[in-house]
């Protein structure tokens, strides 16, 4: 991913599993992208975080030292969802031991999916997507888009950004 250009990002658990239920991890992930955004390392357009696996719309600012804000993103959800699985869950951690040199663990699938969003139709296709995710017949999280806490539909809708760190997308077109 480019500094600079506006991406629909697709991270997921590995093998799917359905890591992100509980809410504890899903606010790891808010509290890694409020940082991100409070250091202006990344901008949030729109957001939805489901069972396993997260969408976001999103454009890197500036580097995070040498590595990119994605990567930094990344790892430290990991390290901090490691880090409780260790103490509360430590069952549910060995689903995720790999044999690998670099690491024991493997919470995110490698090939995360970035979609450079190229005109204003496609960003608010995509929009529209992330914010009816959790409706869909195989999730069924909410009744309505804005009713689901995880996402940015309640923001788009009413304006209330409740975890403050995301940005209308208006803003950006």
């Amino acid at each position: 991913m480019e500094l600079g250009q506006v991406y629909f990002f697709t991270a997921t658990i590995t093998l799917w599993r359905k890591l992100l239920e509980p809410d504890q991890y899903k606010f790891i992930i808010i509290e890694s992208l409020s940082n991100l955004v409070s250091r202006k390392k990344i901008a949030v357009y729109g957001f939805v975080i489901m069972p396993n696996h997260i969408h976001l719309i999103w454009e890197l600012t500036e580097m995070n030292g040498k590595e990119s804000p994605h990567s930094s993103f990344m790892k430290y959800t990991s390290h901090q969802i490691q880090k409780d699985l260790r103490i509360n869950h430590p069952t549910t951690l060995e689903l995720f031991r790999v044999d690998l040199e670099t690491r024991r663990y493997h919470f995110w699938q490698r090939e995360a999916l970035p979609i450079l969003l190229y005109s204003p139709t496609v960003v608010y296709q995509k929009l529209h997507y992330i914010h009816n995710n959790p409706l869909q017949e195989k999730w069924q999280l909410a009744r309505s888009p804005e009713e689901y806490r995880f996402s940015s539909a309640n923001y788009y809708d009413k304006g209330v950004d409740e975890f403050g760190f995301l940005t209308h997308i208006g803003e950006r077109l």
